[in-house]
This record gives structure tokens, C-alpha cells and sequence, in this order.
């Protein structure tokens, strides 16, 4: 035990320990994770049970559970079902779960358990949707019924009021809407289990502190005992206490069902350091240490700068100490900088200079104006528009005020072109041709895209009955007010995310059939479907592959399949904007594919783009691995060609972007990366994902993942420890990076 001081920077040395510890206790406990390194940690041996059971397959399933908590069903299915039900089982869940407080931390609280697990069965079998079910299967959709979270709460609203301030709003409007008892009573429910969790952290940190003979950390656990305390009922009034809140916060979300959004945080913290520093209570190294504990705790999504309703950008001393906090942590993160005309170049420029510096993945960058001006396309003022902020891996939403379940809803492009081509060689009728096969496609896409909107609408009208957003809630702009879930009215605006994915898939595969099988005449129509059927056996069947795949693929720049996926893009954009669900709601597309490159490519056979069955798909908007004949695309190919497909309604089409260290190792180098990133938002580009690896290190964490346990990689929308990943997703990020066949 140390006898002498710490500095911030041990501490976070020994924080850092801590976290690395933990991802290796994760993973040998529940193998490969293949999305955001969050801030779960295992239940300590105490609190944890492991529950054998067989699955209707016949496979042995461990699952680790929290001792003394068992939910408590309100149906005959063994599920839990309303406001009242859900809001009860999740305090019980609060009244069990462990406290997490870290002696060298200045923040306590983290979340082990997630309330999900035990909704079994997830949805109201009541609730009945088979009508919807054969369409939804025959093209494989990710059709959003039950989908929870993925919309932005506005956080200040909680710390404005605290956590017994929220009560008290909750018991207000109980009165003021009698009809809604149920619905207060479930968020009752909520927040005395908040309450009691954040009184047992401060009893925690009492005794803890008292059996710690280092007086630094004896006075740093005194000092979470005592926010702990005041924080069960008011509202913070430090920039620590503010930090403090918003952990406890995003561990309940988390814990509810997976929310990891804190949306403007320079903002929502702005004020709290202004009057500290004012005071003369806090200096810079210490609010970069808080915020460090604070991202230690999630990696939830922020974002930095970008203009206010008015157009004023909010950069601030603030959002500069937040990435200082993240370049001094080098743990996984989720910070998106806005970028765009009349907002801070400073913080884009210092933005640049840690991805680079720390080569862990992020900061992302958002392209100010596509976003805004994209989102104007759905009849909203600019006021509105601008509001709208980076809030998960690829969209932005409007806090408090707009639910638009995005990332939730897929459209696999590959699972409609499959279906049409399949029904094209089954027609003796037609002559199968490449315009035959788009007209089914087309067709099967618009349909896909009707049988979205009735899922889109039937998980509107009873999402409240089933599982309502407790947590999140709170902190919108109507719910409490109205006695109304978010998800049935309680707020303003409705615009519901619909993605397309498996682009570049879909587009080789039609520019490969157009090109060697139409105009070239170097296989038929029977024998390219003969060498699908066969995942391209034999000899014959892997020249046949390597034909096919060998065509001047979408990326390489005014090619066929270019115009293919241009084609299909604004076709895609055209059906989903065109019209809202039949209930009213708005439907707004975007591409986006996030880590199911893996899990829709496992479902799928073989493509005409040479791709075999099971293989990936492609990711979101961008080119396949390997387009360059065979190598990675440069950067201004893929910056070009994903400019070229977006669909422009304020939802985001990802570039995804993996660069060598060495390009921005001088000042001209940076300076080149900059232009590049601002080219493609000048285009219309709305997102840049950056990846900052080198080949050989990545091929050595393959081959040797003991030596690399500290590599963070860009995977699309999040960043996660490489050695993490699943070894199909460890393969599509190397294969981006080093290219294929």
C-alpha cells in the first residue's frame, strides 16, 4: 500500500490496470464480445450464481444470475409485462444489485447485472404479430418490435432536479393524471430503487474509508460518502457531483436495457465547472481527472461542439478538458466531434491530433451540415434541426423530445436480392436479365419496406404495454407530463430510423451478373445459380468465383457497380422517406450495417459478387474489403464513393476509414487528413469513422493476442479492444485494412 501521495496520472495508471483486469475477467467468462467494451463489470463471487439449463436444441447454456433477485411474473407466460410490473422488478433488481467503489476513483458505481436477461419471455405473447411474421422471415428483417432504448434523453433535466426532484415531478403529475396511476407508478418504482442504490455507495465508501490507512484514499472515499448521500435526494452542485450523477444515471440505463447516451456533455458539464473555477474549487487537473473516472465508467456517446438552436457553437473549455480526459485514460470511448462552417476548428484540429496520438479509433467526426440540412428534408424548421445531436454509432436524435428507435431497424439488401433473383430462376416464364432481376428487387424492397412500416406501427400502439422506457422517461420533454410512455406519445417528434444494409454486396453482385454473364457471355444464368448453389466448389467453380469477383467493384470510381449502388441507394431512400408508416409515422432512411456484417453474412449463401456463403457482408455504405483490386481502397476512393450514396434526411451514412499512423506523422500529413474529412462533408458526407492501425500490428494481434490485450480498433460505429472481438469480426477489420481476394 502506498504510503506517499498519488498523482491523477497514477491513479488513472492504476484505473487503467483496473479496466484491462476487468476485460480479461469478461471475456473468459463470457467469450467474444462483438460490440461497445462497456462498462460492465462481473458480479464479485458473492453476489453471483451460475444457472445451468438445456436448450431446445439440446445444448448445455451457463448463465451467471444475481443472487437474491428473482423477477416476479404478472403472466402466465413466466413474463412481466406494463409500467407497474417492469418499474417493481426493476427496483427489486436495485435492492439487489452489489455497490462499485474504487478507492483510487473518484466516481462510485457500476453496473453488473442487465435487467434484460430476465425478461423472459421479452415480449407479450398476447401481443399477437404472426400476421407480420412470414414477410418479416422471408427477408430477414430486423423489424424493430420490442427494439428499446436508441433515442437521446436530455440529461438536464435530471440534473437540474436530482433524483428526489424527479420524484416529486412524478408524484405531482400522479395527481394531475389519474388515469395514468399505473404509469407513475412504475417510474415510483424506479426511483425509490435509484435512491436506495445511491444511499448503499455511500455506506460503501463509510466503510471502506474507515478501514483505509492511505489518508489520499481514506479522503477520497469520505468524499463519496458524503455525495452519495446528498445525491440520493438533491440535485448536484459541483462539476464532481455533476460527473457523479450522470455515472449513477447511465449505470441505471444501462442496467434497465442498454441506453448509453449523455448526448452534449461539454454542455450539460459547462456550467458546473464555470462557477467551480469561479469559486476558485476546482483546477483543470483535477476536472480532467473527474471526467477520465466518468468515461471510465461507460462508453457511453458524446458529442463535442456543434451549434446550439440559434447556430452558436457550443465548444468550450469543456469539450477540450473531455478529450484531454480521454487522450490521458486510452481506454475505449464513443466522442463524436461536430464538424462544419462556423464551428470550432481547434477542437476538430485537437480532435485529429489524439486520434492520431493515441491510435485507439476515436474521436469520430459529424458533418454539420448534411445532418442539418438532411434533416430539414422532413419538414422540420432549423431550429429543430440543428438540435438534433451525435447520440450512438451512427445517428444523431434530439434530446427529450424525439423517439426515433435508430440502429434498431435493418433492411439486409443481400436478403432481398437473394429472394429476387431465386424467385427470377424459378419463373419459366421470364428470361432471366439483370433489368428482370432489378424490377424484382425493386419490388421486394418496396414490399420489405411496407411490412417495416406495419412493424413499425404495431410495436408504437403496445411497446408501452409490454416494455416502457422507465428510465429514459424521465428525462424527455412530455412523458411525465402527459402520463404517457415515449414510446406512445409522450413526445414530440417521431422519426423512426430505418437502415439499409449490405450495399456494396447487392452492387458487385448486379454489376458482376451485368458484366460477365450479359455482357460478356462467360457463364449463363443456370450455370452462375449452379455454382451459388455449390458455395463455388471445385476448380471450376473457384475460376468462376474469382471471375465474378474480379470486375472494377463499387469504390473503384465510375465503374458498373458504382452505379449500381447509387441506383440502389436513392431507390432505397426514395420507398422509405416517400411516405410515413399507415399510423403516421415518420420513417428515415440511413446506411448502416453496424457488427452484423458478421451474423446477416452467416445466414446467407452465396452472391454473384464471388462472395462465398457465410462469409460478411458488406459494411453499411461503404466498398467491400478489398475493392482496389484486391487491396484496401485509398482514402479518397472511399471518401468519394460513400459521399455518393447517401441517402440526405438527416440520418447518417457512415465512412469508414482505416489509416496508417504514419500519414499524419507531420503537420502536413495532419493537415491532408483534415482537408480529406472536410472534402467528404463538402460532398454531403455525414459521418467519418477513422481506424488508425497499422497493418503488421494488426496481423500480430491475430497471430499473438497476449501481446496486444491494450489494442483499441474502430469496428464501425464503436471501438472495442481487438482481442475482444469474435474471431469472424477480428477478420473483417483486418481484411479492411490489409485487403482480399
Amino acid at each position: 500500500m502506498p504510503a506517499t501521495e498519488l498523482s491523477y496520472d497514477d491513479r488513472l495508471a492504476l484505473l487503467r490496470e483496473w479496466k484491462l483486469a476487468q476485460v480479461r475477467q469478461k471475456r473468459e467468462m463470457s467469450g467474444p464480445r462483438d460490440a461497445d467494451e462497456q462498462g460492465q463489470v462481473p458480479l464479485p463471487p458473492e453476489a453471483a450464481e451460475v444457472v445451468e439449463a438445456v436448450s431446445g436444441s439440446g445444448v448445455l447454456v451457463r448463465d451467471i444470475i444475481l443472487k437474491g433477485f428473482e423477477a416476479k411474473p404478472n403472466h402466465p407466460s413466466g413474463g412481466f409485462f406494463g409500467p407497474r410490473a417492469v418499474g417493481e422488478n426493476f427496483r427489486r433488481l436495485l435492492n439487489a444489485h452489489p455497490t462499485h467503489v474504487h478507492p483510487d476513483n473518484s466516481m462510485a458505481g457500476v453496473y453488473m447485472v442487465n435487467f434484460m436477461s430476465y425478461r423472459k419471455p421479452g415480449w407479450n405473447p398476447d401481443l399477437d404479430y404472426s400476421h407480420l411474421r412470414p414477410e418479416q422471415e422471408r427477408y430477414a428483417l430486423d423489424h424493430g418490435i420490442g427494439g428499446v432504448q436508441h433515442f437521446c434523453p436530455d440529461l438536464r433535466i435530471g440534473l437540474d432536479l436530482g433524483w428526489g426532484g424527479l420524484l416529486d415531478k412524478v408524484r405531482r403529475f400522479r395527481r394531475v393524471n389519474p388515469h395514468a396511476a399505473e404509469f407513475y407508478e412504475g417510474l415510483e418504482h424506479v426511483l425509490l430503487g435509484i435512491q436506495g442504490w445511491v444511499r448503499r455507495h455511500a455506506e460503501a465508501a463509510d466503510t471502506l474509508a474507515a478501514a483505509e490507512r492511505h489518508a489520499q484514499r481514506r479522503a477520497n472515499l469520505e468524499a463519496i460518502a458524503d455525495i452519495c448521500r446528498r445525491q440520493a435526494t438533491d440535485p448536484p452542485a459541483t462539476f464532481r457531483e455533476a460527473c457523479q450523477w450522470l455515472v449513477f444515471f447511465q449505470a441505471v440505463a444501462k442496467m434497465f436495457n442498454g441506453s448509453g447516451e449523455w448526448g452534449q456533455l461539454d454542455e450539460l458539464l459547462r456550467p458546473y465547472y464555470e462557477r467551480d473555477r469561479a469559486a476558485g474549487r476546482l483546477e483543470d487537473e483535477e476536472a480532467i481527472f473527474h471526467l477520465a473516472c466518468l468515461l471510465l465508467s461507460e462508453t457511453a456517446y458524446i458529442q463535442l461542439g456543434g451549434p446550439d438552436a440559434q447556430g452558436r457553437d457550443q465548444a468550450s473549455r469543456v469539450s477540450f478538458l473531455i478529450l484531454e480526459a480521454v487522450h490521458r485514460l486510452r481506454t475505449p470511448a464513443n466522442i463524436g466531434i461536430r464538424v462544419g462552417e462556423g464551428l470550432s476548428p481547434e477542437l476538430f484540429r485537437r480532435g485529429l491530433e489524439v486520434l492520431f496520438e493515441d491510435l485507439m479509433g476515436f474521436p469520430k467526426f459529424v458533418g454539420d451540415r448534411a445532418c442539418t440540412e438532411g434533416f430539414l428534408r422532413n419538414g422540420y424548421p432549423v431550429e429543430v434541426a440543428r438540435t438534433r445531436i451525435y447520440a450512438g454509432c451512427h445517428w444523431l436524435a434530439i434530446p427529450g423530445r424525439e423517439y426515433c428507435m435508430a440502429d434498431i431497424i435493418k433492411i439486409d439488401f443481400a436478403q432481398v436480392f437473394d429472394v429476387a433473383l431465386k424467385e427470377m430462376m424459378s419463373d419459366v416464364a421470364v428470361e432471366p436479365g439483370v433489368e428482370e432481376l432489378w424490377r424484382r428487387f425493386e419490388r421486394h424492397l418496396r414490399r420489405a419496406v411496407e411490412v417495416t412500416a406495419l412493424g413499425i406501427d404495431f410495436h408504437l400502439e403496445h411497446m408501452h404495454e409490454v416494455f416502457p422506457e422507465l428510465v429514459l422517461d424521465l428525462f424527455c420533454h412530455g412523458t411525465v407530463e402527459k402520463g404517457l410512455d415515449v414510446t406512445n406519445g409522450g413526445v414530440e417528434f417521431y422519426d423512426i430510423g430505418v437502415d439499409g444494409a449490405s450495399l456494396a454486396t447487392v452492387a458487385d453482385s448486379f454489376a458482376a451478373l451485368e458484366q460477365r454473364v450479359e455482357r460478356e457471355g462467360r457463364l449463363t444464368w443456370r450455370e452462375l445459380m449452379g455454382h451459388l448453389a455449390s458455395n463455388w466448389a471445385g476448380a471450376e467453380g473457384e475460376r468462376a468465383r474469382l471471375m465474378m469477383r474480379h470486375i472494377r467493384r463499387f469504390g473503384s470510381g465510375e465503374s458498373l457497380a458504382d452505379e449500381w449502388a447509387i441506383r440502389i441507394a436513392r431507390t432505397f431512400t426514395e420507398l422509405v422517406a416517400a411516405k410515413p408508416t399507415p399510423k403516421g409515422a415518420k420513417m428515415i432512411p440511413g446506411l448502416f450495417t453496424w457488427a452484423k456484417v458478421v451474423a446477416f453474412g452467416k445466414r446467407l449463401g452465396a452472391t454473384p459478387n464471388g462472395r462465398r456463403a457465410g462469409e460478411p457482408v458488406s459494411h453499411g455504405p461503404n466498398p467491400e474489403p478489398g475493392f482496389n483490386e484486391g487491396r484496401p481502397g485509398t482514402p479518397t476512393q472511399l471518401a468519394l464513393a460513400v459521399a455518393l450514396v447517401q441517402p440526405g434526411y438527416g440520418n447518417t451514412a457512415p465512412l469508414q476509414l482505416d489509416l496508417d499512423p504514419g500519414l499524419a506523422a507531420t503537420a502536413e500529413g495532419l493537415a491532408k487528413v483534415e482537408a480529406l474529412i472536410r472534402t467528404h462533408f463538402d460532398l454531403g458526407g455525414t459521418l467519418v469513422n477513422i481506424n488508425v492501425v497499422s497493418r503488421d500490428t494488426l496481423l500480430d494481434a491475430q497471430r499473438h493476442p497476449e501481446r496486444h490485450a491494450d489494442l483499441i480498433v474502430r469496428v464501425t460505429g464503436f471501438s472495442a479492444y481487438f482481442t475482444n472481438l469474435s474471431p469472424e469480426l477480428q477478420r473483417f477489420v483486418v481484411e479492411r485494412v490489409v485487403g482480399g481476394d
